[in-house]
C-alpha cells in the first residue's frame, strides 16, 4: 500500500494531469472524493481493510452484515460509505 506521502504526490500529479479536463476536475471537486482522499492520507494502513468490509456490506446488505458482526446498522453504513469514497478517490486519482 502506498504511504500517505506518495498518495499526495500521486494526487498532485493527477491534479496536474486533470487540468484542462473539466470532467475530471469536476470529479475531484466532490465531497466523496475529499472523503476518500482524507481517509487514504490519514489511514493508509486501513485502506484495504475498509474496502474489504464495504464490499462485504454491499454483498450481504447493511442489516444482515450488522447482525452477523454485532455492529450497528449506522456503523455499517459509515464503513460502506468510507469504502465507496476510497474506491472513488482511487479511481479518479489513478
Amino acid at each position: 500500500m502506498a504511504s500517505g506521502k506518495s498518495k499526495r504526490k500521486a494526487t498532485a500529479a493527477t491534479a496536474t494531469a486533470a487540468e484542462g479536463d473539466p470532467f475530471i476536475e469536476s470529479l475531484m471537486d466532490t465531497s466523496l472524493y475529499s472523503m476518500g482522499a482524507f481517509f487514504s492520507d490519514e489511514h493508509p494502513d486501513l485502506v484495504d481493510e475498509v474496502i474489504g468490509q464495504s464490499e462485504a456490506i454491499e454483498r450481504d446488505g447493511i442489516r444482515a452484515y450488522a447482525e452477523s458482526h454485532d455492529v450497528t446498522a449506522e456503523a455499517c453504513f459509515e464503513t460502506l460509505l468510507t469504502g465507496l469514497a476510497v474506491r472513488y478517490y482511487n479511481a479518479v486519482a489513478a
